[in-house]
């Protein structure tokens, strides 16, 4: 069987020259992870038209959700924070509309920070648009000055819940590179991990579809972690049991 193809929404990074259009960029680390564990993952531009981005989705058999900057606050209804950073609209739009077809459809989504707050926010729950000054605590969220990789804190996972089974336990180090968080959790949706101070660290859905969201950087921690190298196999493996599903053959065929 052909591989499953994930699709990764971009953000735009603007060109030192202001007369120059920005460009579509997304790190490396997204598609070698989808590529090392057997999917093949393709980078979708931030598109206007939405017949365009519907062709680009339907030929997805997952939606990876990559890190970025900040939503727009008045997705959830509120101002912004003086705190607030690089706000993407096209961005945000993109990725709102991919997530309202994945989760409706129930095609396997795989979030990863910004992506969990895409997530939540678009299945309607709200966000701390600041955690240093919203939530103080001894835990560090965003680790300036180390490296992506640096294990900044501990995550407790809820037992008995999808990200547990793939990560093989309760507690785990984790990267941290996030100043914003889940506040409010979405309708139907329940938080499978937390930090030591409440911050929600992972949501999955709670109706059996796969829509597995993480706060940390899985993708930069896989490249020697074989637990966080699970997170992106067991996504892929769901997005290839629905191409088989899409395309009407078995699994094995």
């Amino acid at each position: 069987m052909s591989l499953p193809f994930i699709g990764i929404p971009t953000h735009n990074e603007r060109s030192k020259d202001d007369l120059a259009p920005p460009s579509y960029v997304m790190r490396q680390a997204y598609t070698w992870a989808v590529e090392e564990v057997g999917g093949a993952p393709f980078l979708v531009p931030l598109l206007s038209d939405k017949t365009t981005l519907r062709a680009l989705y339907d030929q997805m058999d997952g939606l990876l959700l990559a890190g970025g900057g900040d939503l727009d606050p008045a997705r959830y209804g509120e101002a912004p924070d003086p705190h607030l950073l690089d706000v993407d609209v096209l961005r945000d739009r993109v990725e709102t509309i991919m997530t309202q077809w994945a989760l409706s459809e129930g095609k396997p989504v795989f979030a990863i920070c910004r992506g969990i707050q895409m997530v939540n926010v678009t299945a309607g729950g709200t966000l701390y648009q600041d955690v240093p000054s919203m939530c103080p605590s001894s835990i560090t969220h965003m680790q300036r000055y180390r490296p992506r990789h640096y294990r900044a804190h501990t995550v407790e996972v809820a037992p008995g819940t999808r990200l547990h089974k793939s990560l093989g336990g309760s507690r785990i180090q984790v990267n941290s590179l996030h100043h914003q968080a889940i506040k409010d959790v979405a309708p139907g949706f329940v938080v499978s991990a937390r930090a030591a101070d409440g911050i929600v660290e992972g949501i999955e859905s709670a109706n059996g579809k796969f829509a597995v969201g993480v706060q940390w950087h899985p993708e930069v921690l896989a490249i020697e972690d074989t637990a966080m190298r699970q997170l992106f196999a067991d996504f892929v493996e769901e997005a290839r049991a629905y191409r088989a599903q899409r395309l009407g053959f078995s699994q094995a065929a």
